[in-house]
């Protein structure tokens, strides 16, 4: 599949609703909230007012749409670990997903943050979720278990 990765235009910020739903793990059985969960302050904090100094965005378009994004920005989200290191958040659509495509767009991502002078980037990933293989894959490792869920970090 012919797919390519770019920076988020400050023009296409709306887009993060729809993939901060697509970011929701909803387990197998489970029927999905209504999309207004989106406007709970909790996910709120995930892309309002996005494209702040510290705001970084990836997305991946396929035939010119938008099919994934990837975005990091410093918050007290439950991923937090301190105030210097970036949360990070990852969605495609469901028809793009287990292609590869989520890999490639977290490895853009971390080269970004490299470049960006950060030392490390942290995420929260309900256990069950299929993507904590991709995240060990490019290099998250588990600094702190819940009941359900992980706090990973990859060093830069």
């Amino acid at each position: 599949m012919d797919y390519r990765i770019r920076a988020l235009k400050p023009t296409e910020v709306s887009v993060l609703d729809t993939f901060l739903y697509e970011a929701i793990f909803i387990p197998e059985g489970v029927e999905a909230p209504s999309k207004d969960i989106i406007k709970h302050p909790d996910l709120q904090m995930y892309i309002s007012d996005f494209g702040k100094k510290t705001d970084v965005c990836y997305v991946v378009e396929v035939d010119g749409d938008i099919v994934g994004a990837v975005w990091t920005r410093i918050m007290n989200d439950y991923g937090h670990v301190d105030d210097e290191t970036p949360s990070l958040s990852i969605s495609l659509l469901r028809e793009y997903r287990n292609l590869g495509i989520g890999t490639e767009l977290m490895r853009q991502m971390l080269s970004a943050l490299r470049e960006h002078g950060y030392k490390q980037v942290s995420l929260s990933v309900q256990k069950m979720n299929y993507a904590v293989r991709m995240y060990q894959k490019v290099g998250f490792e588990v600094v702190h278990e819940h009941q359900e869920d992980y706090i990973m970090i990859c060093k830069l």
